[in-house]
């Protein structure tokens, strides 16, 4: 079972940039798609951004434009490079790893706090 650390969150002002990681303990390019989700409390845990092992991405409506999702396949990585971040992208942010069941592995989450 694939592990998965993110790292990289923190507090930034409106307008700044954070890139997210996350390192596994093994090998992803097996994996049919790297995810990252969101989630605030009280909600429920949204995709981010979806990177397939064909190369497709997907974004949500809301980050279109400003994330960029990518992946190191070589060094078993995935990043979420996040710009013009709002306040309303605070959140816990947590990688995730689908494999071809579907079922999906996660992180443990990475805080990111936006100000305005």
């Amino acid at each position: 079972q694939v592990q998965l650390v993110e790292s990289g969150g923190g507090l930034v002002q409106a307008g700044g940039s954070l890139r997210l990681s996350c390192a596994a303990s093994g090998s992803i390019s097996s994996f049919n798609a790297m995810e990252w989700y969101r989630q605030v409390p009280g909600k429920e845990r949204e995709l981010v951004a979806r990177i397939r092992s064909s190369g497709s991405i997907t974004y949500a409506g809301s980050v279109k434009g400003r994330f960029t999702i990518s992946r190191a396949n070589a060094k078993n990585t995935l990043s979420l490079q996040m710009n013009s971040l709002k306040p309303e992208d605070t959140a816990m942010y947590y990688c995730a790893a689908r494999d071809r069941g579907d079922t999906r592995y996660w992180g443990q989450g990475t805080q990111v706090t936006v100000s305005s």
